[in-house]
């Protein structure tokens, strides 16, 4: 397995990230020669920031990148190999996501500023939720390794020849909100095939739509993307 390269912002201190965050707490047991930790500690930059550095940065030293929350905790012990493989089918992965886009869409799973849900057979993949395993909640979106046109940013991973091969990069507006729909959006005009991976994961974090900062990074996004 070549380098794999975990990306996390995080606003815990370096020394604390092991111990304090569903991520780090994760990992701790896991030693993986191939695996790296780029973290970006006491983090107040956007998340976009934060991946594209991390893309640059694999100019000269490729590898698997994958882009992380800091909330969740990874419970699949062979996560590495699974990545590996749905990343033999589908050039970004994800683990839950949309195969479809309908107009002012705020999400990938809602269709529209109410928040409704998009129908079942549109939604692909499974996370839990909760502080810890098991989860306190399990959402099965639908079944997952499908090709998606949205995928959720909680996780996402890409070969970075990938990335730098097709100028593919987060951009730099959207800071914590919008960042992964626009990727995706990206992709797709580069030719990019986007799809869901079957991990196990609990989120801690349920999001935070609707408040100030999403409806300002929503205005962004239909300002840049015209719908």
């Amino acid at each position: 397995m070549p380098k794999v390269r975990l990306v996390v912002a995080t606003r815990a201190a370096q020394a604390d990230f092991m111990d304090k965050t569903a991520i780090g707490r994760s990992l701790r047991l896991q030693r993986y020669a191939e695996l790296e930790i780029r973290l970006a500690p006491e983090n107040r930059a956007g998340l976009p920031h934060v991946y594209n550095a991390a893309i640059e940065a694999s100019r000269n030293d490729p590898g698997l990148l994958v882009f992380a929350h800091d909330d969740i905790h990874i419970l699949d012990f062979n996560w590495i190999d699974q990545l590996a493989a749905a990343l033999e089918r589908f050039q970004v992965v994800g683990l839950a996501g949309n195969k479809r886009r309908v107009p002012r869409q705020p999400s990938w799973a809602f269709v529209d500023t109410q928040f409704t849900w998009d129908a079942r057979e549109n939604l692909s993949g499974v996370v839990g939720h909760g502080k810890g395993f098991p989860p306190a909640n399990l959402s099965v979106f639908g079944a997952p390794g499908q090709q998606v046109k949205l995928l959720d940013g909680l996780l996402l991973a890409a070969w970075s020849r990938t990335l730098i091969e097709h100028g593919l990069r987060f951009d730099e507006r959207f800071d914590f909100h919008f960042y992964d729909m626009d990727l995706c959006r990206s992709a797709e005009q580069k030719g990019v095939s986007c799809g869901t991976c079957a991990l196990s994961v609990v989120h801690e974090s349920g999001g935070s739509f609707g408040t100030p900062a999403w409806q300002a990074a929503y205005a962004r996004y239909l300002e840049k993307w015209g719908e």
